[in-house]
């Protein structure tokens, strides 16, 4: 989708995504290796009770799904930034996400227009788990 075909306001809900400990404490133990996030004796007596996914596992599986839209396909010139990155809740083992998508703003540029995306990512039964918004060029 184009610059041009875009409106503030547009919001798209994303197919969903579990998580498996396997899969948390393998992305933990190397970008994150926390206790809570690799330790499951240490985790369990931890206010958390058990392991829990890290936040930057949970922006990228947001992002993943996100991008797995197709929403903007090869009109997606590059990144610009995250902004307002909060983690609000735990995520954990076999916990189900996904992702609302709310296009929050829209820049002129040059050769291309930026746009913002209000990424907000829920678990299981509507729990949000996370907020970020996230900028990218795209063609005009």
């Amino acid at each position: 989708m184009k610059f041009d075909e875009i409106s503030v306001g547009q919001m798209l809900v994303t197919k969903s995504y579990q998580l498996t400990k396997e899969e948390i404490i393998a992305f933990a133990s190397v970008y994150d290796p926390q206790y809570m996030h690799i330790h499951e004796e240490k985790a369990k007596q931890s206010r958390f009770k058990g392991i829990i996914a890290s936040g930057l596992h949970t922006v990228n599986i947001s992002f993943k799904l996100w991008v797995e839209t197709g929403v903007f396909g090869d009109d997606v010139i590059a990144g610009t930034g995250i902004h307002n990155l909060k983690f609000i809740k735990p995520v954990y083992p076999e916990d189900v996400l996904y992702v609302t998508a709310t296009v929050i703003e829209k820049k002129e540029r040059r050769e291309a227009g930026e746009i913002t995306v209000l990424l907000s990512t829920y678990k299981n039964e509507g729990e949000q788990v996370l907020s970020a918004e996230m900028s990218a060029l795209i063609a005009k």
